[in-house]
């Protein structure tokens, strides 16, 4: 091998070497507060359930993304498939991931050298010049004469990244993407979870209608007897009034429900994108099942929730940074070049006597700014700090919403016990005390109080069954319906990918390396 190729292996081999110097902390997962299982947990194990209910038996068999479809409800379904396609939050992430990767593709541009290709010409004249004898005008170079200049030449530049400045700038941005990539999986899940208990409580809404109607049914039969009664003189005109109160409050009742009705109707086409004008969703049976779900263990939480992820991701970019300004107190090398050709004329400008070229490098080093770059680092392990409570802080307020969504489920199951044998027990007094006014045993008072509390009861019960139904929704959620960290997009993914080509609404491709 000659001493040059030596020289130029050698020179290689060396900047490979500078190049595998990467300053600042190495990124490590901090713990965070996890406990060994919910606390909700050992009320299900150790009490036994209420008389003439069964616990329920936790399937895992909910789907990993359309989680909704346990409700077994296809006007669900399908509402829920079209947010993915209409809702604006969601673009709004969508972009804010596609900016993200644009960023990452930014920062990977430092790891390459730069290059530029120039070419000119000129035509000067300087002044004093005089005619020929024959009024041209000669060039030449000579003062007073017209002089041309043609040049043309290739320049580059590098700065190898030997304290791995780039390599921070680019590991801190793939961070921020898939941070970017689990704030759209939240805004996903969030406007999922919304919808999904904006139509339970719809449908609530379409049960309490149906039960008012049926109560104004039977009020109103009511009042005919009443009436009858009055015409043949065994009961009073105040009587008949109260039962005339008493139908026409119902039915207002089943009127105003209308109001609670439309503007659920109304936020369900906001979510999927819609005017409320055009989305009518007919009504429809209750859907009265409650599905059991299996919370799973605390710790695998933390994969669960995008935006736990998001908050980790987030201190990640934040320890790249740290290393981004430790690179700071290193000098910078910047390697230059460049080649070309000048002449007169064009037809010297390919000539070998025409040709030049310059390489060089140059070491540019900070000795004194003040404390800049130990301010700096000292902001960016703030950042951190900040960042790492900040993801803390998000864990302790995911267990925090399941503990509350479980202990709601649980409460809400021993209500609704009671309140239905209550609600069976006031429809059972109602008969009782209105076979006794028939027999003309009680006051007409005795019968109107007796339906106003079965009514009463049956609604509290109806009340129930929707807070337990909006509670189970609200668990999947808060588990993170399905979702998993392995769904972020990984960095070869990112920093390999056609931002412009790529649509993240659609399920985000899986890990590729991180």
């Amino acid at each position: 091998m000659r001493p040059r190729a030596l020289k130029a292996a050698a020179a290689a081999a060396a900047a490979a070497i500078l190049s595998a110097c990467t300053v600042g902390p190495d990124y490590l997962r901090p713990g965070a507060p996890v406990p060994a299982r919910f606390k909700e947990a050992q009320y299900k194990e150790a009490a036994a359930p209420p008389r003439g209910w069964k616990l329920g038996q936790p399937s895992d068999a909910i789907s990993r993304g359309e989680w909704w479809t346990i409700y077994n409800d296809p006007v669900l379904d399908g509402l829920e498939a079209r947010i993915d396609i209409s809702n604006q939050n969601l673009k709004t992430f969508a972009a804010a991931f596609r900016e993200a990767e644009f960023i990452v593709a930014e920062a990977r541009a430092g790891f390459f050298p730069t290059g530029t290709v120039s070419a000119s010409g000129q035509r000067s004249k300087s002044g004093g010049g005089g005619s020929n004898g024959s009024g041209s005008v000669s060039a030449g170079g000579s003062a007073g004469n017209i002089t041309d200049f043609f040049s043309t030449s290739v320049a580059a530049s590098w700065t190898p990244d030997f304290w791995g400045q780039v390599r921070r700038t680019v590991e801190a941005n793939v961070a921020t993407a898939q941070a970017s990539a689990a704030d759209l999986a939240n805004a996903r899940l969030s406007a999922q979870g919304t919808l999904a208990g904006d139509y339970l409580q719809l449908r609530v809404a379409d049960e309490l209608k149906r039960l008012l109607d049926r109560a104004a049914q039977a009020f109103a039969e009511s009042l005919r007897i009443t009436r009858n009664q009055y015409s043949s003189g065994t009961t009073d005109q105040s009587a008949v009034a109260q039962a005339e109160a008493q139908l026409l409050s119902t039915q207002a009742q089943a009127i105003a429900v209308g109001v609670m009705r439309a503007q659920f109707e109304h936020a369900i086409a906001v979510l999927i994108g819609v005017p409320p004008a055009e989305l009518t969703i007919a009504p429809s049976d209750f859907v009265d099942a409650v599905p059991d779900i299996p919370a799973g263990l605390p710790s695998a939480l933390l994969e669960r929730r995008p935006d736990i992820a998001a908050a980790e991701r987030t201190m990640k970019a934040a320890n790249a940074e740290i290393g981004v300004e430790v690179a700071a107190f290193y000098p910078t090398i910047t390697l230059s070049g460049d080649a070309g050709a000048a002449a007169l004329t064009l037809a010297k400008l390919l000539t070998r006597s025409s040709l030049f070229w310059s390489f060089g490098a140059s070491l540019v080093d900070t000795v004194f700014d003040a404390g800049l770059r130990s301010a700096r680092v000292g902001a960016a392990v703030a950042v951190f700090d900040e960042d790492l409570a900040t993801y803390r802080q998000t864990v302790l307020t995911a267990f925090q919403q399941v503990e509350d969504q479980l202990a709601a489920l649980r409460i809400f199951a021993e209500e609704q016990q009671v309140q239905d044998a209550a609600a069976a027990s006031a429809l059972e007094a109602e008969r009782i005390i209105n076979n006794q006014y028939l027999a003309g045993t009680v006051a007409y008072t005795s019968v109107i109080v007796a339906e106003q509390t079965a009514l009463a009861d049956f609604e509290t019960a109806l009340t129930v069954r929707q807070n337990r139904l909006v509670a189970s929704a609200s668990l999947i959620q808060d588990l993170g319906g399905g979702w998993n960290a392995a769904q972020l997009p990984g960095r070869g993914f990112i920093e390999n990918s056609a931002p412009l080509d790529f649509n993240p609404l659609p399920p985000i491709l899986p890990v590729q390396g991180r």
